[in-house]
């Protein structure tokens, strides 16, 4: 949706590094939301066609375009969005994931009604291609902060979140799941988050990316844990029901 005079209610926020093959399929994705939006896609340092794919969105006044003069990652990347950001929401999008039709809008209805800073929503699985897997990852509508600690139900690209609880609680720790952390210290203060049970991101499976191999991303997790402070026992206890979710999840 263009702006026009209108201000933004979200600002979607998309790093992009090497993802020419997908940019498009992101940015459209957000444009066709029908709710007042900015989409701030960010450049991070990328040496393959990122620059050329984002050409044709360069004159539509909702997108909004900038480059990391270096390489500074997801973490850090996300964060500058949050910074240059003029919604009252901020919105996650990787650029090789994309949205359904009208996730927007039934997030900010489900936040104004149950009174929370941050909403997700469950997810269809799709290979490399953009085809579906078949498989749906469902989430709970209530997220508390203690169900959080034993499982990541939120994914990145799903969340909706207050701008201004996004400033106070950056993502760090890029060695780690920097967005698994930022929610838990969220959750931490907020009690609760809420979410949209229905597939409504499409997220692509891909083993060149960060979390693509599973004892890698198992490690990264593990990190979280010792990252939010917990002595080793505690970090075990939780990582093993990580483990278990993990299992079933992608059974």
């Amino acid at each position: 949706m263009g702006l026009g005079n209108v201000e933004p209610v979200v600002s979607v926020i998309i790093p992009a590094y090497h993802c020419e093959r997908y940019l498009a399929g992101a940015v459209e994705s957000a444009l066709r939301q029908k709710v007042p939006l900015e989409v701030i896609i960010i450049n991070d340092a990328s040496d393959d066609g990122t620059e050329k794919a984002v050409e044709p969105y360069l004159t539509n006044p909702a997108v909004r375009y900038f480059v990391n003069e270096r390489n500074l990652g997801v973490a850090a990347t996300r964060n500058r969005g949050v910074s240059l950001a003029a919604g009252k929401y901020v919105a996650f999008l990787d650029a090789d994931d994309w949205w359904a039709e009208g996730k927007l809008k039934k997030q900010l209805a489900l936040l104004e009604r149950e009174q929370v800073v941050l909403c997700s929503t469950g997810r269809e699985l799709m290979d490399e291609n953009g085809m579906s897997l078949g498989k749906v990852i469902p989430v709970k509508e209530q997220i508390s902060y203690q169900s959080l600690l034993r499982h990541n139900c939120i994914n990145c690209s799903s969340v909706v979140l207050l701008r201004e609880v996004a400033a106070k609680f950056p993502m760090e720790h890029e060695d780690s799941h920097e967005d698994y952390i930022t929610w838990l210290k969220i959750l931490q203060k907020y009690r609760r988050a809420c979410a949209v049970n229905e597939p409504l991101l499409k997220y692509r499976l891909s083993q060149k990316g960060k979390s693509g191999s599973k004892l890698k991303s198992a490690g990264m997790t593990f990190k979280v844990y010792r990252y939010m402070g917990f002595d080793m026992l505690r970090s075990i206890l939780y990582f093993c029901s990580y483990a278990l979710n993990g299992i079933w999840k992608y059974r």
